[in-house]
C-alpha cells in the first residue's frame, strides 16, 4: 500500500446513529463505536423501589399491569406484582414517565405520555407520546415531543385510535405545547383543543366511559424554580372545564369552585354513576380540599378539608373512585385515604410505602388494583389488605456514588425517599443471595444528602438536609456533629444562619481520612471527627436577594429544602495537591483555594450564563491546576443545553466542551463529568437522557450508551478500571473493565485547540502510556482497518463468588474471570481460537467459538462451577469480549493459581499474543492462605480432574462388555444409592475446590486410596 493506514477505525468519517430521543446527532465520532461494542453495563440494584406516578391495568388480564417510573421508564408485570420487567428500554427516549393508558378494546394497544406531572426538584422533562400495538413488546414516538410533562393519557373505551391527553407542558418556564390535546388515528396526528395560555397546562383528564363524549379537565399553573415551586395560579385561568362532544371543545366549570386562587386539580368520575365526579383541589385555606358534584359537574360541594387529605398538593393530591360504588373514594398524599361515605369520612389505608400518588382499579373487580408511591408500584387483590412486594424493582432515584477500597469495593448514594443505600460491587460471599433485598444495606444520612466512606470504609459520613452524621460499622452507631443545630425547616433563607441545600455536601479528604469538608453558603471543616467545625471561606454563591424567598407560591408553603438557593453544590480537593479546593454553587460561581481555604478566587467561566447549577466539579487526576466542571440550567429558563467546561490554570481560563455540535445534543442537560485516572483526556458525561464519551479531552463526544436504558446518568467514578454510575430512576451499574476505552485513547490524538472561550478540548502533553497503547493497537497508532487487535488485557482478580442476572428483579453480578478483548476486522478469513498458555509455555485452555469443532477441551460454552455459562468467543466485526472464568481446561478444570499468563489469539493466519496477570484475592492473603497453597491446590485438583477424565472413559469402554467394573465407577441410579468412583472423586473436588485453602491431609488420604481403586479397575480392562 503507498498509504498507510493511519488510524483507519479510529477516525471514522461517517457520522454517529442518531442518540435516542436527541434533536442531533452530534459531529463523527473520534473512534468507531464498533471499537468498543462488546462493552456492556450491568445493573447491580438496590432493587429497592423508586418514584412512581403512572400506573395502568389490562381490564381483560387481571394480574397484568404497567407502571411508568419518574427516570426508569416503563414496566410490565402479569404476575400481579411478583415480577416486573422493563419494557421500554432502547425505546422511549427518556425514563421519565407521567401517564400510561391501555385500550380496553383491544389491551395490545397502550399509549404512554412521557414526563411525570409531579414536578419536584428532580423531576425530568418529558420526550412527548409514544404507542406500542403488541402489548409493550416495541413502541413507537407519536408526537408532542415539547408538551413537556403529560399528567394523563385516556383511550376511547371502545376505539383505540381516539386518545386524548392532559399536556402540563414545560415544568421549567413558559411554552405553546401544552393543553389537552386529541388524536383519532392513534397519533399520527395530534389537536390542541383546550389551551389557555404558555403559563398554564393540562394537569388531569377524567371521562365518561358510558359516554365517552363527556369528559373533564383539570387546568394548572406549575413551574419548578432552583428556588422556589409555583403550584396555582388565578381561578379565571386554572380550574375545571368539561366537554361534551368528545373534547372538541369546552366549558369552564365555576359553580361551587374557588374563584381566586386555584392550584393542582386531579379528578375521577364514578363509573357506577357517572353523573357523580370527585375532585381534590388546591386552593387558600379552607377552599382547598376533596370537591364532590352531583350533577355531572353543573354545581360542586367542598366536602373534606381536612388539611390530612392536603399535603404538599403540588406533588400529592390524587383522587380515584371505586368503579363499582360511586361513595368510596380514595385520596393518595403521604398517606393512602379510604372513604365510604362519598368523602364526608376517612380511614387509612397502609401501603408498603409513603408519599402516594394514585391507584387503578379494576372496572370488573376494584378488589384488584395496583397503586403507586415514591417506593415504586404495588399491587392488591384483596382491596387494600395486602400488598405486593417493592422489593424487587431497581428503579432507586440516586443523586451521586462514591466508592471505597474495600475489596470487593462498595457503592454508596442517597436513594430519594428512602435512605442512603450501601450495594456491593460483587457478592461478597461465595454464595451470592437468596434475596435480592439481602444485596443492600442502609447508611447514614437520608435520602438526598451526600454520603462519603473512609476508603477503608470503616468509617461513613453522611448528610441529611444539613445534618451530618458519622457512622462507625464497627460499633453501627451514629454520631451527630451538626454544624450549628438549627432547625431551618419553614424558616426564610435570610433567617438561616448557612444555607445548607437539600444534597448537603460531604467530602472526606483524598490525603487525610479524618479531614472532613461539609458545605453550606461557605465551606466548613474538621479534623477532629466533627467534634468542632471551622469556617474556611466567605460566601461563595451569587445570592440574588430577589430570590431568597419561601419557596411555595401562590398558594401553599413548600419548605423541604429542596430550594434553598445560593448555596453550595458541589465540591472537591485536588488529588494532586493537598490544599487545593475547587467549590461550584448552585447559583452559578465556582470558586478556588490554593491555601487550604486562606484565600479564594472567583473563577466562574466567564461565558457561563448566570444561575446555573454547578451539579460536580472533576479534579483532574493528571494535571495539577485542571479541574472540569458540569453544570445544568434547566432550572432557570427552561435552558436544556449541555455545559461542561475545563481549566488548565486553575481556573484563569476555561474551555467549554459542549456546544450542542460536537456529540452531545444541544438539549441534553449535563449532570456529572469525570476523567479517567488511568488515562488522560478520557473523559465520562453523564446527562439528562444518558451517557457519554470523550477520547480526547471533551474535543467530540460520542454515546456510551450501549445497553443502559434512557435515565440520567446523576454521578459517575472510575474505580479500579470499572465504570460505576449512579442513575435518577435506574439505580446503580457498573461498566466492568473499560481498559479497551482507555486504550483506545490512548492510541487517539488527545490535542485540540488552545484554551479559551470557544467549543473544544484543551490541550495534553503526551504520555508514555499513549504511547504504549499505541504501539499495542499498532504502530502508528492504527486501531483497526484490515489488520485483527488483541487489546492488553487488564490484571485478573481471582475471586470466588456466585453469577447472578438475567431477570430484573436479582442484582447482575458476573463471575470470577479475565475479560480478554479483541477487534477483529471483517469476517476471519480462517478459523479463531484463543488460548491460555501458563508461565511455562504450556496450553491449559483452548476456546472457540461454538459453531467451530471444538479442539481438545476446548469449552465455549461449558457450565462454570457457581458462574453460568461462559461467554462464546465471538468472531463479529470490530470489538469482542470473551470472559475466561479463569479454569483449566475439562468439565471439572480447576481454578488456575495465581500468577503469569499469556493469552494468544488466532484468526486465520493471524495471530498475537499479550501477558495476563491473575492475582490472589486480597482477603484470602489476609485469612492467612499463601500463593504455594494455591499452587499445591491447584495441581491437587487437576489430578482429580485427570482421574475423573480417566474414570469416565473407561466407564464408557465397559458399559456394555464388563458390567461389574462399570457398576465400580458409575453410581447407580435410583434413591440414594452407593456413591462409586466417579461420583467419590467428585466428592472430593467439591470438597477441596470451593475456597481458596490449604489441601489437608485427609484429602490427600482419600485420593490416594481412589488413584489405587483406579489403578486396579484399568489394570482389569487391560
Amino acid at each position: 500500500m503507498t498509504r498507510p493506514v493511519l488510524l483507519s477505525i479510529l477516525l471514522v468519517i461517517a457520522a454517529m446513529p442518531p442518540v435516542l430521543g436527541s434533536r442531533q446527532a452530534g459531529t463523527a465520532p473520534s473512534v468507531d463505536p464498533k471499537l468498543y461494542q462488546d462493552l456492556r453495563w450491568r445493573n447491580v440494584g438496590p432493587h429497592r423501589g423508586g418514584r412512581v406516578t403512572a400506573i395502568a391495568g389490562v381490564r381483560s388480564k387481571p394480574c397484568t399491569f404497567y407502571m411508568g417510573a419518574t427516570g426508569g421508564g416503563v414496566w410490565k408485570t402479569e404476575s400481579c406484582g411478583n415480577l416486573w420487567t422493563p419494557v421500554s428500554d432502547g425505546e422511549i427516549a427518556t425514563g421519565s414517565i407521567g401517564a400510561i393508558d391501555v385500550s380496553e378494546s383491544n389491551p395490545d394497544v397502550v399509549y404512554v405520555g412521557t414526563g411525570s406531572a409531579a414536578i419536584r426538584s428532580n423531576v425530568i422533562i418529558g420526550r412527548g407520546m409514544y404507542k406500542s400495538t403488541d402489548a409493550g413488546k416495541t413502541w413507537q414516538f407519536i408526537g408532542l415531543r415539547d408538551a413537556g410533562q403529560i399528567g394523563s393519557v385516556i383511550v376511547h373505551p371502545s376505539n383505540p385510535d381516539i386518545v386524548w391527553i392532559a399536556a402540563l407542558g414545560s415544568p421549567y418556564g413558559p411554552n405553546a405545547e401544552r393543553g389537552i390535546f386529541k388524536t383519532t388515528d392513534g397519533g399520527k396526528t395530534w389537536k390542541k383543543t383546550l389551551f389557555v395560555n404558555d403559563d398554564t397546562g393540562g394537569r388531569i383528564l377524567a371521562i365518561n366511559y358510558s359516554n365517552p363524549n363527556e369528559l373533564y379537565a383539570g387546568m394548572y399553573r406549575g413551574r419548578r424554580l432552583g428556588w422556589d415551586i409555583v403550584s396555582g395560579g388565578p381561578a379565571t385561568e386554572g380550574g375545571i372545564y368539561k366537554s361534551t362532544d368528545g373534547g372538541d371543545t369546552w366549558n369552564k366549570l365555576s359553580a361551587g369552585l374557588p374563584q381566586k386562587l386555584i392550584g393542582k386539580i386531579d379528578l375521577d368520575v364514578a363509573r357506577s354513576n357517572p353523573r357523580v365526579v370527585y375532585a381534590m383541589i388546591e386552593a387558600p385555606g379552607p377552599e382547598g380540599g376533596l370537591y364532590k358534584s352531583d350533577d355531572a359537574g353543573a354545581s360542586w360541594q367542598n366536602v373534606n378539608n381536612d388539611a390530612r387529605l392536603r399535603a404538599r398538593p403540588f406533588y400529592f393530591h390524587y383522587v380515584d373512585v371505586n368503579p363499582k360504588n360511586e361513595n368510596e373514594v380514595w385520596v393518595n398524599e403521604l398517606s393512602l385515604h379510604k372513604s365510604t361515605d362519598g368523602g364526608r369520612t376517612f380511614t387509612q389505608v397502609s401501603t408498603p410505602h409513603g408519599d402516594n400518588h394514585g391507584i387503578w382499579f379494576n372496572p370488573d373487580n376494584p378488589s384488584i388494583a395496583i397503586q403507586c408511591n415514591d417506593g415504586g408500584a404495588n399491587v392488591t387483590l384483596d382491596g387494600g389488605r395486602s400488598w405486593s412486594s417493592i422489593l424487587n424493582q431497581p428503579t432507586a432515584e440516586l443523586y451521586m456514588v462514591s466508592v471505597d477500597e474495600q475489596f470487593p469495593y462498595r457503592l454508596y448514594a442517597p436513594q430519594q425517599d428512602n435512605s442512603t443505600i450501601i450495594v456491593p460491587s460483587l457478592p461478597p460471599h461465595s454464595w451470592g443471595y437468596d434475596n435480592a433485598a439481602q444485596a443492600w444495606t442502609q447508611g447514614p444520612g437520608c435520602e438526598t444528602g451526600q454520603i462519603h466512606p473512609r476508603p477503608d470504609g470503616s468509617v461513613i459520613w453522611g448528610a441529611c438536609k444539613g445534618e451530618v452524621g458519622r457512622y462507625n460499622v464497627a460499633t453501627g452507631q451514629e454520631k451527630h456533629t451538626w454544624i450549628y443545630p438549627q432547625n431551618r425547616y419553614g424558616h426564610d433563607p435570610d433567617d438561616i444562619k448557612f444555607r445548607f441545600p437539600r444534597q448537603t455536601v460531604i467530602h472526606v479528604s483524598p490525603h487525610d481520612p479524618k479531614t472532613v469538608y461539609q458545605a453550606s453558603h461557605v465551606l466548613h471543616r474538621t479534623t477532629d471527627e466533627g467534634v468542632t467545625w471551622t469556617t474556611i471561606s466567605p460566601n461563595l454563591t451569587a445570592r440574588e436577594p430577589a430570590k431568597q424567598i419561601v419557596p411555595g407560591s401562590p398558594i401553599t408553603r413548600d419548605i423541604t429544602g429542596e430550594e434553598v438557593y445560593s448555596s453550595i453544590y458541589s465540591m472537591v480537593e485536588s488529588r494532586l495537591e493537598r490544599g487545593v479546593l475547587w467549590v461550584g454553587a448552585n447559583d452559578g460561581p465556582v470558586h478556588v483555594s490554593r491555601d487550604s481555604g486562606k484565600t479564594w478566587t472567583n473563577v466562574t467561566p466567564k461565558d457561563l450564563p448566570l444561575g446555573g447549577r454547578v451539579q460536580n466539579i472533576e479534579d483532574s487526576p493528571h494535571r495539577k491546576g485542571s479541574a472540569y466542571v458540569a453544570v445544568y440550567r434547566y432550572l432557570r429558563e427552561h435552558d436544556l443545553k449541555p455545559y461542561i467546561y475545563v481549566t488548565d490554570d486553575y481556573g484563569k481560563s476555561w474551555s467549554k466542551l459542549t456546544d450542542g455540535a460536537n456529540g452531545i445534543p444541544i438539549d441534553h442537560p449535563t449532570r456529572v463529568v469525570r476523567e479517567d485516572p488511568d488515562r488522560q483526556g478520557l473523559l465520562y458525561a453523564g446527562t439528562e437522557f444518558g451517557c457519554f464519551v470523550s477520547f480526547d479531552n471533551g474535543r467530540r463526544w460520542q454515546s456510551l450508551q450501549q445497553n443502559l436504558p434512557a435515565t440520567p446518568v446523576t454521578d459517575i467514578r472510575v474505580h479500579r478500571k470499572d465504570l460505576v454510575i449512579a442513575t435518577m430512576g435506574r439505580s446503580f451499574w457498573i461498566m466492568d473493565n473499560v481498559t479497551p476505552l482507555q486504550q483506545l485513547a490512548g492510541a487517539t490524538s488527545v490535542t485540540s485547540e488552545p484554551n479559551g472561550n470557544g467549543s473544544g478540548g484543551a490541550s495534553l502533553p503526551p504520555s508514555r502510556e499513549a504511547s504504549a497503547d499505541r504501539r499495542s493497537l499498532g504502530g502508528g497508532g492504527q486501531a483497526g482497518g484490515s489488520v485483527h487487535r488483541l487489546l492488553t488485557p487488564a490484571v485478573a482478580w481471582r475471586t470466588r463468588h456466585a453469577a447472578s442476572g438475567g431477570s430484573p428483579d436479582v442484582p447482575e453480578y458476573p463471575g470470577p474471570g479475565a475479560r480478554i478483548d479483541y477487534t477483529l476486522a471483517g469476517a476471519p478469513s480462517g478459523d479463531v481460537k484463543l488460548e491460555i498458555f501458563d508461565a511455562k509455555g504450556a496450553v491449559i485452555r483452548t476456546i472457540n467459538p461454538p459453531s467451530a469443532t471444538p479442539q481438545g477441551t476446548g469449552q465455549g460454552m461449558r457450565a462454570s462451577r457457581r458462574g453460568g455459562p461462559v461467554a462464546a468467543l465471538g468472531t463479529k466485526d470490530g470489538h469482542n469480549r470473551y470472559v475466561w472464568d479463569l479454569r483449566h481446561s475439562g468439565a471439572d478444570g480447576p481454578m488456575v493459581a495465581p500468577g503469569k499468563y499469556q493469552v494468544r489469539l488466532t484468526a486465520g493466519s493471524w495471530s498475537d499474543a499479550k501477558p495476563l496477570e491473575v492475582r490472589i484475592d486480597p482477603r484470602v492473603t489476609a485469612d492467612g492462605v499463601t500463593q504455594a497453597d494455591l499452587e499445591e491446590q491447584t495441581a491437587f485438583l487437576l489430578k482429580v480432574r485427570d482421574a475423573m477424565a480417566e474414570a469416565r472413559a473407561l466407564a464408557a469402554m465397559v458399559r456394555e462388555s464388563n458390567k461389574d467394573l462399570h457398576a465400580k465407577l458409575v453410581t447407580a441410579e435410583g434413591p440414594y444409592p452407593q456413591p462409586m468412583l466417579i461420583d467419590q472423586l467428585s466428592n472430593i473436588a467439591r470438597m477441596v475446590g470451593q475456597a481458596d485453602q490449604k489441601i489437608g491431609k485427609e484429602a490427600q488420604t482419600r485420593l490416594d486410596d481412589l488413584l489405587k481403586e483406579l489403578a486396579q479397575i484399568r489394570a482389569a480392562v487391560k
